[in-house]
């Protein structure tokens, strides 16, 4: 297989160039405008601290359709309760501070390097990457981040250090998502707990499909006008 080193040109090689398991180019930097061309080609960077930047477009991909969430009856009675209060960009840098130390089962260390934080910290500071909050008792409890272009969200990681946390903060940002008329929230790859909550396996030319039609559009650039403590079970897909 050959794989393309990147040089310091801002451009990536053709999608169909990626390995069986997605993976596209090595190297370059994680500058805001080679990680928007990323998102916007198809193309996200994932790597442990002991590699070099590497850079993914996995075929099929995992997505979500905002009017596909499935919400089961027990979440939207937790919904409902108000045991959580969800806020927006309220308080990224902890939020992918908590991402990068929490601990998943069956890995090792993590991919949210310093490099990378650092890097996602630029563009939320320039209003491309975006964060959910979810609290119990004034604690940050769950949340996750993501980039916004257009009308796509693509999610990155999100964490819990409560049961339901973290799906209550997906499940709110989904549920804003479609009143602000996304069209798409890309997972890049499979997890059981997305699946559960509606996420499906495309082509990755179908993905590439879909992404072209939503990210030439307006995107909000602070997602703090979302509602942070109106929750409308009804709204939501089934």
């Amino acid at each position: 297989m050959k794989y393309y080193f990147l040089s310091d040109a801002l451009e990536f090689p053709d999608l169909e160039h990626a390995d069986s398991d997605g993976l596209l180019a090595i190297g370059g930097d994680l500058k805001p405008e080679r990680i928007l061309l990323a998102y916007t080609s198809g193309i996200f960077p994932w790597y442990n601290e002991d590699q070099p930047i590497l850079w993914w477009s996995p075929n099929p991909r995992f997505v979500l359709f905002p009017e596909k969430i499935k919400v089961s009856k027990s979440m939207r009675q937790v919904l409902r309760k108000g045991i959580f209060k969800v806020t927006f960009d309220t308080d990224f840098e902890g939020v992918i501070t908590a991402c990068q130390q929490v601990k998943r089962e069956g890995q090792q260390g993590t991919w949210i390097t310093q490099e990378m934080l650092q890097a996602y910290l630029r563009l939320h500071h320039l209003g491309w990457a975006h964060s959910v909050e979810v609290w119990h008792q004034g604690e940050l409890c769950g949340g996750l981040y993501g980039l916004s272009i257009g009308k796509c969200f693509f999610g990155e990681s999100m964490f819990s250090r409560q049961s339901n946390a973290s799906k209550a903060g997906f499940v709110t940002l989904v549920n804003e998502l479609q009143k602000a008329d996304f069209q798409l929230i890309d997972c890049q790859v499979h997890t059981e707990h997305l699946e559960s909550l509606g996420a499906e396996l495309i082509p990755r030319k179908q993905f590439l499909q879909h992404l072209a039609s939503s990210v030439n559009t307006t995107t909000p650039t602070d997602f703090r006008l979302f509602k942070t403590n109106f929750f409308n079970g009804n709204s939501l897909g089934k």
